[in-house]
């Protein structure tokens, strides 16, 4: 951006007077003009980058993998619990006139011949074999079943945040984070691999979240913090300090300031 300044010197411009002011200066040849180049100066991005830090770091941290955590993985990793969408043999020993083969709803029941509503989702198999039992005790003499489950609902575990794809991550084998990250494309340069978030559901319906250092795990130590996940789990990989500095600055100075940052004043 450039203007023309007009320097005059002891020379006064009567307020009264109507005539151009500018006009007037250039009148009294007792004056130069001089071209000046006026650049925007960045003088305040060191402070423009210390709130941005200090914005990023606001947000405690999670808290790391606690005994509570792992205990949580143990017990929920004990026995397979049946899901919707899973096929399911109903066996009756001496009854086989009541077999059948079912499929978990999407609300989470079956239904069977004498039980028209049962729910079946969240439950293991030996849990399910005794609910049937007991709704099939004053119906028939002496059941005996057994429930068989012929396929499973896929497994998965959702990995989301600066990883090359994010989504859905299917679960074949025991899969662990680095694994899971790995089959999600790897990390991005952004990651900040030290503070890893996994949000897991608990069977009360109570979320837990860790934190896990996969930065000393990814260099042969700490190979504890890379948990094994199970079924459902949320891993959320953060932004690192200076790539939301970064994104700050670019949303905040770069797409609202309609002209490039220069350096310094010229004339």
């Amino acid at each position: 951006m450039c203007t023309e300044l007009y320097v005059c010197s002891h020379y006064q411009i009567p307020l009264q007077d109507q005539m151009d002011p500018l006009d007037r200066i250039k009148e009294q040849g007792n004056c130069h003009v001089e071209e000046m180049t006026m650049k925007i100066v960045p003088f305040s991005i060191v402070s423009l980058f210390l709130l941005a830090l200090s914005a990023c770091s606001s947000t405690p941290p999670p808290r790391p993998v606690t005994e509570s955590f792992t205990t949580a993985q143990k017990e929920t990793a004990r026995e397979y619990k049946i899901q919707r969408g899973d096929l399911l043999d109903v066996k009756f020993f001496y009854n086989p006139e009541l077999n059948d083969q079912v499929t978990v709803r999407p609300d989470g029941k079956i239904s069977l011949q004498l039980a028209k509503e049962i729910n079946a989702e969240g439950m293991t198999p030996a849990q399910l074999t005794d609910a049937l039992t007991s709704h099939y005790a004053p119906l028939i003499k002496n059941p005996e079943i057994t429930i068989i489950v012929r396929s499973f609902m896929a497994q998965r575990v959702f990995v989301d945040g600066e990883v090359t794809r994010a989504g859905v991550v299917v679960l074949n084998d025991p899969m662990t984070v680095l694994q899971a990250i790995s089959q999600a494309g790897g990390l991005k340069e952004t990651a900040q691999p030290a503070a890893v978030m996994i949000i897991r559901r608990t069977d009360d319906n109570r979320y837990v979240t860790a934190k896990v250092d996969l930065s000393s795990a990814m260099e042969g130590k700490g190979l504890s913090n890379d948990v094994t996940l199970l079924p459902n789990d949320i891993v959320l990989v953060p932004r690192s300090g200076i790539a939301n500095v970064d994104l700050w600055v670019d949303q905040y100075i770069r797409k609202l300031i309609p002209v490039p940052i220069g350096v310094g004043l010229g004339y």
